[in-house]
């Protein structure tokens, strides 16, 4: 079977990923499924794609077969599922078999999972945190006072479950936790301290952090990231202790092509890592490194791998914050309406004045929705059916 690295399967890309990867010189195949594709982006997909392969991503045997036959018909050179989800592993696992994937078999695997990406860091006090896995609801009291204490965070990991990690602070909101939750779960340390969002292009096994990202959250429970301040308003020597950790766990995952967005804490005893994504960083960020950097992550990664290494770094220049807003509801409103989010990006020469300015920006937005919204006057009900 002859192959040609020019030559790019890409499982459910984006539009916009399919371009850049043709301007950096690739053709690409992409392979789609009409339920789970973004309807709107297929034309564009389809324009910028040798051809669009059309598949049931739940189907394990027949997503196996389309990458042989992709191997063996044109002659691809690389696999790519840079979404992950749905398909992803039955995809890499053939991707690997064939020779065709940029990552040893279980990469993606332990960066994606919370649970595996715990168990890689058992031993390593210096990046991960302490944790205990249960498998029932009644061993989490135990659990939490032999491993971790309280405040603690605890994360379900059964099917069908919530999966988003919650701060509980005592044994009573525990109880009540365990009491909604079924399956296994995690139990894990409390790290406090602020959070940064890392993000890297990997090459070959050669790893470049592109920028680290200060990151807002909206606090207990869930700490759901609400606003980002590019670069991170952080001093030389945190910074350094940051990128090592997170360059040190890709090593440690065997993680060797691609991106990663991985948020670290900042604790009392140095950075620790709460969770990683092996794919392109999200909530904004790619814009405020094109505004501070001038850097395009996914045209940058495509150039890279056509490379076949890191590109030189950019220097920031200025900063950039961007954030959520909380509107009220617009008019007319359903009877389950809720506040509606926007997002708002601003600059400044430094940090601490983008941070400034995206504060002032958001009270001036709320103000003027609030303002609206009182004018309008009540807004007639909607039932939904």
């Amino acid at each position: 079977m002859q192959t040609r690295a020019d030559r790019m399967l890409m499982v459910l890309p984006r539009a916009r990923t399919v371009r850049k990867a043709v301007e950096a010189g690739y053709r690409v195949w992409s392979v789609w499924d009409p339920v789970l594709g973004v309807a709107a982006e297929h034309g564009d997909v389809v324009r910028g794609s040798e051809e669009v392969l059309v598949a049931d991503l739940t189907d394990e045997a027949g997503l196996r077969a389309l990458v042989v036959r992709a191997a063996e018909e044109y002659g691809v050179g690389r696999v790519m599922y840079l979404g992950g989800g749905t398909g992803m592993r039955p995809v890499l696992d053939e991707a690997h078999r064939l020779g065709l994937a940029g990552n040893p078999r279980d990469a993606h695997r332990i960066l994606g999972s919370r649970a595996a990406l715990r168990e890689l860091l058992r031993h390593h006090d210096r990046l991960g945190v302490r944790f205990r896995r249960v498998e029932r609801g009644d061993e989490l009291a135990r659990a939490v006072a032999e491993s971790v204490g309280f405040p603690a965070v605890v994360c379900a990991l059964g099917a069908g479950a919530d999966p988003r990690p919650v701060l509980v602070a005592d044994p009573g909101g525990l109880a009540a936790w365990a009491a909604r939750t079924r399956g296994p779960c995690l139990v894990e340390e409390f790290v406090a301290g602020p959070q940064y969002a890392v993000t890297t292009l990997s090459v070959d096994g050669m790893h470049q952090v592109v920028g680290v990202t200060a990151t807002e959250t909206d606090g207990p429970p869930h700490f759901v990231a609400t606003g980002h301040v590019h670069p991170a308003p952080i001093g030389a020597r945190a910074e350094a202790e940051i990128r090592s950790a997170v360059c040190a766990l890709l090593d440690l995952a065997g993680f060797e092509q691609g991106p990663a967005d991985t948020t670290v804490v900042l604790g009392a005893t140095g950075p620790r890592v709460i969770s990683c994504r092996p794919r392109f960083a999200r909530d904004g960020i790619p814009l405020l490194l094109r505004l501070t950097r001038g850097i395009d992550l996914e045209a940058a990664f495509f150039q890279a791998l056509r490379l076949g290494r890191c590109l030189p770094p950019t220097e920031a220049v200025g900063a950039a914050a961007s954030g959520i807003v909380r509107l009220p509801p617009g008019s007319p409103a359903a009877v389950d309406a809720a506040p509606r989010h926007g997002c708002v990006v601003v600059g400044g020469a430094n940090p601490g004045e983008a941070a400034e300015r995206l504060t002032e920006a958001r009270v001036r937005l709320t103000e003027a929705g609030e303002h609206l919204h009182a004018q309008a006057g009540p807004a007639p009900r909607i039932r939904r059916q």
